[in-house]
């Protein structure tokens, strides 16, 4: 177990919950790539099967609670990549 790779993914893990919330709260993805979210995925699915199969230590945790996340943030983002939800007009604000 490095302290390099905690500091790594600690480091990666305290930013998640900041991108998750603001997709979130605007409901919108704008500016977020689906690919780039996708392949970070799948870099940590590729760590914790390391971490399984080859070097299994309690650094695994954080490996799954950042997948976790990101994949939270990966579904928000494909739920709202049209940007936020329109407004209808209302009948007294018409230009």
């Amino acid at each position: 177990m490095s302290p390099f790779e905690i500091t790594m993914l600690a480091c990666f893990g305290a930013s998640w919950p900041f991108s998750i919330y603001r997709v979130w709260r605007t409901r919108s993805a704008t500016g977020k790539s689906i690919v780039f979210l996708a392949l970070v995925l799948v870099g940590y699915i590729a760590g914790i099967t390391h971490k399984v199969l080859y070097a299994t230590d309690p650094v695994v945790v954080l490996y799954a609670l950042n997948a976790a996340m990101v994949s939270i943030d990966l579904a928000l983002s494909i739920r709202y990549r049209g940007g936020p939800p329109a407004t209808p007009a209302r009948a007294g604000n018409r230009a």
